[in-house]
């Protein structure tokens, strides 16, 4: 019915009978029009609709931390957007399942500070499953308000950005997004198995996901896998029958690989 009211409305308002020609043409742009307005992904970016996907108050595979003194470390800095050197903190965080992080806080801070901040994050840190953080070797904490990075065995945080994800409600969030890219990207970036999903998938979850397939695509999804699988009572049925229209097959491809969930899902 819309088609046709479309038709009828140009027919009208060209006030004459126009050949075959411009009106295959016509009704070839209008279904493009149509098929455009419906595939376009359900999110723009997916941190941002699934704030209660993990809470402050869940449970956390932290352990334990340990200031080992100050020492030479490169860290990226954001604020440069280049590679430093600098005389950091050290702290060593540890977890029930087995890992460690070396956490390295930025000189500028004062060593309190340093303390304070090293502290609050290994234990959000601790909220990610294991599958996430188990190539996590190092974490840099920086002042200023630059977004967090993820890669390089690494998180990268900068804590004005943290204190505005966190009265967004989307600290945790962004950790997830932030690990993929240091745990999932590598091992399952180029898999024939992610490229098939991605292929047979009508379409992106996100638009940043579709704007860079090859960078975002795994970050963006895994989240919403995990609302998905282990995390369904927090999120509407209507995100639910969204996620498993855009990205059936990237589910089902996460559902195979059997990854570590914990602390998100308890170990007997």
């Amino acid at each position: 019915f819309i088609f046709a009211f479309y038709v009828s409305t140009f027919l009208i308002i060209s006030g004459r009978i126009i050949g075959m020609k411009q009106l295959l043409l016509f009704f070839v742009l209008v279904f493009y029009s149509f098929s455009e307005a419906h595939s376009r992904p359900p999110y723009d970016g997916t941190i941002f609709h699934f704030k209660d996907a993990i809470n402050s108050s869940d449970s956390t595979a932290f352990q334990e931390i340990v200031y080992v003194g100050q020492d030479n470390r490169t860290m990226f800095d954001r604020r440069k957007n280049d590679w430093i050197k600098n005389n950091a903190y050290l702290f060593n965080a540890s977890y029930d399942d087995g890992l460690t992080i070396e956490i390295q806080v930025n000189s500028e801070f004062k060593d309190n500070k340093a303390s304070e901040y090293a502290s609050q994050y290994a234990k959000v840190i601790g909220q990610l499953p294991t599958v996430l953080r188990k190539d996590v070797q190092t974490v840099w904490i920086h002042k200023g308000d630059k977004p967090f990075g993820g890669g390089n065995q690494n998180l990268l945080i900068h804590i004005i950005q943290g204190e505005k994800y966190i009265s967004e409600g989307i600290l945790e969030e962004t950790l997830v997004h932030e690990a993929c890219h240091t745990s999932l990207d590598l091992d399952h970036g180029n898999a024939k198995g992610w490229r098939a999903a991605q292929k047979v998938d009508d379409e992106f979850i996100s638009a940043y996901a579709k704007d860079y397939p090859k960078r975002e695509d795994i970050a963006e999804s895994f989240l919403t896998w995990l609302v998905v699988r282990h995390l369904s009572d927090r999120v509407s049925e209507s995100h639910i029958k969204k996620i498993l229209k855009a990205i059936p097959n990237r589910i089902k491809y996460f559902d195979e690989q059997e990854f570590d969930m914990y602390p998100i899902v308890p170990r007997e």
